[in-house]
C-alpha cells in the first residue's frame, strides 16, 4: 500500500540525512557557504524540517507547528544535536500521520493550494513530490559536505 512506502521513504531519507550531518568532521562546516553555494547544509536541513513539519505534520496531521520559513534560510549555528533531534521527532510525526491516514485520506485533494497554476492536487502526489523535494536537497547536502571537505 501506498501509505507503508511512503512511511519507508521518509524513514530512509531522514535516516540518510542524519547520518550526512554527522559525516561532517567539523559542526562548523554544516553552516558554510562558498562562492555560488547560497544555502547551507544547516539551512538545507532546517528548510526540510521546516517543509515536512508544516505540510505533513500541521496541514495533514493538525500538530499545531507553525512554519516560519524565513528563519529556515536565515538561522545559524543550530547545534548537530538540536538538528538530529528534531530529524527523529519528523520521522515521529510522519509516521503517525501518516499511519493514520487511509485510502480515501490519499485520494482527497490536499488541503492547500501549494503551487500556484497548478491548482488542487490529491494528497498522494503531494506525498510523492514531498519524498523527491526531500532527496533533491539531500543530494545537496551531500555534495555540499564533499566540496567543503
Amino acid at each position: 500500500m501506498l501509505k507503508n512506502s511512503i512511511i519507508e521513504l521518509f524513514e530512509r531519507d531522514l535516516t540518510r540525512l542524519k547520518d550526512e550531518i554527522n559525516l561532517y568532521t567539523a559542526e562548523s562546516k554544516l553552516w558554510i557557504t562558498e562562492k555560488e553555494i547560497n544555502n547551507s547544509a544547516g539551512n538545507l536541513v532546517l528548510h526540510l524540517l521546516g517543509n515536512l513539519n508544516h505540510f505533513i505534520g500541521s496541514t495533514l496531521g493538525n500538530s499545531g507547528y507553525v512554519r516560519q520559513r524565513e528563519k529556515e534560510f536565515s538561522n545559524k549555528d543550530i547545534p548537530r544535536q538540536e538538528m538530529l533531534e528534531e530529524i527523529d521527532q519528523t520521522i515521529v510525526t510522519i509516521k503517525n500521520t501518516v499511519g493514520k491516514m487511509d485510502v480515501e485520506d490519499f485520494n482527497n485533494d490536499y488541503p492547500l493550494e501549494v503551487f500556484k497554476n497548478k491548482g488542487k492536487m490529491k494528497t498522494e502526489f503531494f506525498l510523492v513530490h514531498l519524498t523527491g523535494h526531500l532527496n533533491y536537497h539531500l543530494g545537496q547536502i551531500n555534495y555540499h559536505r564533499r566540496l567543503i571537505g
